[in-house]
């Protein structure tokens, strides 16, 4: 049961991925192409999380905290210099 779980979780996620790509592409202004690599790059940390249960190697969980915390930086960053520059 928990393998059919993890098999559907990855489809989902690469379900997400495609949407989230094609949101790159064919996003018409800045802030949507922000907003698209955002949620690519949350995408990403949960593509993280469910390796590290696949594989039982749990230190990649830190690897996904301390992205998705750059991630964040990141984020904010490019959101004041669209607001009003550096």
């Amino acid at each position: 049961m928990a393998e059919i779980m993890l098999q559907i979780a990855t489809v989902l996620i690469f379900f997400a991925i495609l949407f989230g790509v094609i949101r790159l592409v064919l996003g018409k202004t800045l802030v949507d192409r922000v907003v698209a690599i955002d949620m690519l790059t949350v995408i990403s940390i949960s593509l993280i999380a469910l390796y590290a249960q696949v594989s039982g190697r749990f230190v990649y969980i830190d690897v996904a905290l301390v992205y998705g915390l750059l991630s964040f930086l990141a984020v904010l960053a490019i959101a004041r210099f669209l607001e009003r520059g550096l």
